[in-house]
């Protein structure tokens, strides 16, 4: 293939075998097609010498950050780079001695491979000196060895769980939801819950364990006044300044943006097909205006935010260089109905799903295949399910393998999990669907209570597993148990109680509860499936996980079993 021009407007950052940078080339064939290729710096060098070219290659790294992170690298001479490798190889191409030369062609034909061996030159450049990133070696290896674990503290759960009264060496990181857009493009919270706030800044500064708390703004019909207050530089900069001096006046760790979702109705919002674009130019002046040292994250989807044609992006890059971290929301895959299903899936591990790019190993696979480096993801895991009223005695759309297929070697091998522990008794139970059975894909969201709900006490002690009056509803798991669907085990695990039968849908690695007498299903998540889905997280290098949310765990029980998962005591 014949090649007459090329681009390289974008990159990435990887963070294994160390941390480096990934061009992508974007090269332009004589035919009008465009291919894109990832290279590392060290390809150009290998190209430069298999060509015997004298020419030379843009600058060197000033300095050693062979140790560095994205958060430390220094953009300005990132873009110096790629303008430089542009000039390179738009030089290459017009010279008589090299534009047909098949190493040049193979060179922008395909990318490079995972195995080559990482180069010195493909580090971070940063403007850190050697002795500054020999310093935060150590620190960066600690955080490496220790995935984190956070969680969502709605401001509706300080009744039951006082900010004084948590153990915040649980959490590496509490999400406070939520303050909301306003219309002036400003941020606004409910009656009582600034007091709430600094209450629970003070506890978790104070606890000595190192907890960061993060403000999360939005939320499931929070999310009205977004596209607006992004949509052009005088609302952005309002915005950014209600941000920004919200961490400042509450002594806040960062920001969590939970926009559901842009360019999508969301709860029935105004949006804009420019929704992801102007994100992205409100997140560059957040970051800017906060600082590196500042958490800013993004509670998302299962795909990559929704382009200008209503499509997932294709290249999340440039997000990547301005967020800490994705808050994946893995959950609302399937909600209440008559034809119940996984509530927040593992993966689709028959190859039978109906929506196979909503479960937490799809979402790692499209926002990775984006561009997003999987260091800066939180897998979502739910504390709550739902409850439907149905006689099903299986889950629909995702349950029946196909004939012969072997879910426990698909686990070990592809997933890297281990052999179920036979302690776990749970009937496998299957029926057939079908074609027809109703669809109730909800996609994740963080379901804000009104006023009138804050401060319902909960439920404790009705005992008999009825759940009728949640039909069609969210369960907390700690309601499930109170309500006597689930029994707490002498081994920290739950079994089925109140006349439930409790089955394990093995294709997407979830629980459930069902009651025929009753015409109740209850899907949900317990120790066995968070710890999976946590366990997964920390194999494929994802950050850690969150939990939507704390005040919905039975004590600290589930919260216990995700953060054994991760490695952590």
């Amino acid at each position: 293939m014949s090649f007459v021009s090329v681009t390289i407007k974008d990159h990435t950052t990887a963070s294994s075998p160390r941390p480096h940078v990934i061009y992508f080339v974007d090269a332009l064939s004589t035919d009008g097609k465009v291919t894109r290729v990832a290279k590392r710096y060290s390809d150009f060098i290998d190209l430069q010498t298999t060509l015997g070219d004298k020419e030379t290659l843009p600058p060197k790294r000033i300095l050693v950050t062979y140790f560095i992170p994205s958060a430390w690298a220094d953009d300005s001479l990132i873009a110096e780079r790629k303008a430089g490798l542009t000039t390179y190889l738009n030089g290459l191409l017009k010279s008589l001695q090299f534009k047909d030369n098949t190493a040049l062609s193979a060179f922008l034909s395909r990318s490079s491979g995972s195995t080559k061996t990482l180069n010195p030159e493909d580090a971070l450049p940063s403007t850190l000196s050697r002795k500054a990133a020999l310093e935060v070696q150590a620190q960066l290896a600690a955080a490496a060895a220790s995935p984190i674990a956070a969680a969502y503290y709605p401001d509706w759960s300080a009744d039951s769980w006082p900010p004084e009264n948590l153990d915040y060496s649980k959490f590496d990181i509490i999400f406070f939801a939520f303050a909301t857009p306003n219309s002036s493009n400003g941020i606004s919270f409910d009656s009582g819950s600034t007091s709430i706030l600094k209450r629970l800044v003070t506890a978790a500064h104070n606890s000595g364990k190192g907890t960061k708390v993060v403000l999360s703004i939005g939320g499931w019909g929070g999310s009205t006044y977004f596209s607006q207050a992004v949509s052009s530089s005088s609302a952005r900069s309002t915005f950014v300044n209600a941000a920004s001096s919200a961490v400042k006046t509450y002594s806040l760790d960062g920001i969590d943006i939970d926009w559901e979702y842009p360019n999508s109705a969301g709860a029935g919002n105004p949006h804009s097909s420019s929704d992801s674009a102007n994100l992205l130019t409100f997140l560059t002046s957040l970051r800017s205006a906060l600082g590196s040292s500042k958490i800013i994250s993004a509670a998302v989807t299962h795909q990559p935010f929704l382009g200008s044609n209503g499509q997932p992006l294709t290249n999340v890059a440039a997000y990547a260089a301005q967020l800490s971290y994705i808050n994946i929301m893995n959950y609302d895959v399937w909600g209440a109905s008559s034809t119940p299903g996984p509530n927040a899936p593992l993966g689709n591990l028959c190859g039978t799903s109906k929506q196979p790019h909503a479960s937490a190993e799809a979402a790692f696979s499209q926002w990775t295949s984006a561009g997003f480096p999987a260091n800066k993801m939180l897998l979502g895991l739910p504390l709550y399910g739902y409850v439907s009223q149905s006689t099903k005695t299986t889950l629909t759309g995702i349950a029946i393998p196909p004939l012969g297929f072997d879910v426990q070697k698909y686990r070990e091998r592809v997933l890297g999990l281990p052999t179920r522990n036979a302690v776990l008794m749970c009937p496998l139970v299957r029926e057939a669907y079908e074609d027809g059975d109703e669809v109730n894909f909800l996609d994740g969201r963080h379901d804000r209570v009104s006023q009138k709900e804050k401060g319902k006490k909960v439920e404790v002690d009705a005992g008999n597993g009825d759940l009728s009056s949640y039909f069609g509803q969210q369960i907390a798991f700690n309601q499930i148990v109170a309500l006597g669907a689930l029994v707490k085990s002498s081994n920290g695990t739950y079994v089925q109680a109140g006349g439930y039968t409790e089955g394990w849908d093995d294709c997407s690695d979830t629980p459930f509860l069902f009651n025929t007498s009753r015409k109740t299903v209850v899907t949900y998540d317990d120790t066995y499936s968070l710890n999976d889905k946590a366990a997964y997280a920390k194999q494929v290098g994802m950050a850690g996980t969150m939990t939507w949310s704390l005040d919905q765990d039975d004590g600290y029980t589930l919260q216990n079993a995700i953060r054994k998962a991760l490695g952590k005591s």
